[in-house]
Parts: structure tokens; C-alpha cells; sequence
């Protein structure tokens, strides 16, 4: 415990270290990739170390590859209904959102510049599509979800983690039910890289959309106000047929979870 303790503080030292050192510099980029770096990795990994040893959880019983290639074809499904439902999602949230905050509406819909900097770029990219999907993904699959289970029963407990979950997110109803998604897709295979899987996939396009600005979609992008008038008619028909697959996933998914349940008892006691 004291050479945990003497570990911690001096992990905790290191890192303030290099923030002043970056700070000196005054590399904003730099800085922003280091923040990133340390929410994704330091934090996540000491906070499930400690969980993982406490409960003598191997990583091998929550992460393995086996049966995980059956999945990688409805995990790509998956990815296309949620990417669907929450671009179409995003639309009516910002037209019910016009009468309130037209000024708001605007620039929120208002591209930003990106930094000339390439690796800026990469390594933003990188941390977004696939250290951040596996790190929340332990965090929010890996502990807190198996917490709340065990604390207010199976719905209760999912609901909790998507409500968390969705409301670190801009666009909640999206991230509200892919979270609901990633949970059932961990209780169903007890195996914490297919919801990974789905996340990375999810969010790879999410930087795609943001880094590259592709005009596929363009019949649903929506990218100023006039567009959330002239691409109501699709948006709405997607929206109305990914929320109905998805809800019929999910209750596919949600079948008998009692017997899956048992099998992640060990991270209750």
C-alpha cells in the first residue's frame, strides 16, 4: 500500500512537471494532446487498476478475441444505425431548438478551423477514435455499469450508466443509446472489446465527418440553418427507421439477461 501510495504521488508529480514545462513553451497543441492523454490513460488506468486488483479481476476475463469475430458484422451494422439515428437525432434537436436560440443554432452549425498542424491532426484523431472509445468503454461498460447493476437491479442499472454516459456527450439522445446498445452487447458476450469495437467504429467516423468533411452523406448533413428546413423529409425517415432497428436490437439483445448477468458477478463483491 505505502509503495502504491509513493507510486501515485509521484506519477501525480511527473504530470504537473511536464504541464509546466509545456506551459513554459506555450505549445497550446502540445498541451491539448498531453491533457488528452492523461483523461484517457493515467486517470482511467489507475482507476481500473485499483478496481481490477481489488476485486483479483485479469484483464483476460473481461477483453478476449475468442468468439469475438462472430460479432465484427452486426458490430458494423450497429455502427451504421447509430451513426444514422444520431446525425438524423442531431437535425430535429437543433430545428426544435430555432425558436428558442436561433443565435445559438447558428454557431453551433458554424464549422470551426482546424490547426494547420498534421500531427496535431493524427494524433487528435487517434486519441478520439481509439484510445478514448477503450478507455470509456472500461470506465463505463467495465466498472460502472457492473456497480449499478449490482446496486439497483439489471434496467435500472443500464439506464443509470446511459443517462451518465449521455450527458458527457453533446448530443445525448445519440450517446444516450449507443450506450444502451454497448451495455447489452457486454452483458450479452461478457466480453468488454465488442462494445470497444462498436465505439471505435463509431467513432472513427464521428473524426472522419469532422476531419476530412466528406459530402456523403450531403442528402443528410445538416451544416447551416437552411439545412435543417430543406433536409427535414430525410432526416426524418432515417431518424424514424434506425430508432425502430435499433429498438428491435436492443430487445433482441435484452433476452433472458439474468443468465448473462451471473457470469459478472465477480466484479459485485
Amino acid at each position: 500500500m505505502r509503495s502504491r501510495f509513493v507510486f501515485g504521488w509521484m506519477l501525480s508529480a511527473s504530470i504537473v512537471a511536464i504541464f509546466i514545462v509545456l506551459q513554459a513553451t506555450e505549445n497550446v497543441l502540445l498541451t491539448g494532446v498531453l491533457m488528452q492523454l492523461v483523461f484517457y490513460i493515467v486517470l482511467p488506468a489507475w482507476l481500473l487498476g485499483h478496481h481490477f486488483k481489488k476485486r483479483n479481476v485479469k484483464l483476460r476475463q473481461v477483453v478476449f478475441f475468442h468468439g469475438t469475430a462472430r460479432w465484427l458484422l452486426p458490430v458494423f451494422g450497429l455502427t451504421v444505425l447509430v451513426v444514422a439515428f444520431s446525425m438524423s437525432i442531431y437535425w430535429l434537436l437543433m430545428r426544435a431548438l430555432i425558436p428558442i436560440a436561433p443565435t445559438a443554432i447558428d454557431v453551433a452549425l458554424t464549422p470551426q478551423p482546424l490547426p494547420d498542424a498534421v500531427w496535431y491532426l493524427i494524433a487528435t484523431g487517434f486519441v478520439i477514435a481509439v484510445i478514448a472509445p477503450i478507455a470509456e468503454e472500461f470506465v463505463f461498460r467495465g466498472l460502472v455499469l457492473n456497480r449499478l447493476i449490482a446496486t439497483f437491479g439489471f434496467w435500472n442499472g443500464l439506464g443509470l450508466t446511459s443517462l451518465i454516459f449521455g450527458i458527457f456527450h453533446i448530443n445525448f439522445f445519440g450517446a444516450f443509446l449507443f450506450a444502451v446498445v454497448a451495455s447489452l452487447l457486454y452483458v450479452k458476450t461478457g466480453n468488454l472489446l465488442v462494445p470497444i469495437l462498436l465505439h471505435i467504429a463509431n467513432n472513427t467516423v464521428a473524426v472522419y465527418q469532422s476531419f476530412v468533411n466528406p459530402s456523403f452523406p450531403q442528402w443528410l448533413r445538416v451544416m447551416n440553418i437552411n439545412d435543417l428546413y430543406t433536409k427535414s423529409i430525410p432526416n426524418l425517415i432515417v431518424l424514424i427507421i434506425s430508432l425502430a432497428l435499433l429498438l428491435f436490437i436492443i430487445l433482441r439483445l435484452a433476452r433472458d439477461p439474468e443468465n448473462k448477468i451471473e457470469e459478472l458477478r465477480v466484479f459485485w463483491k
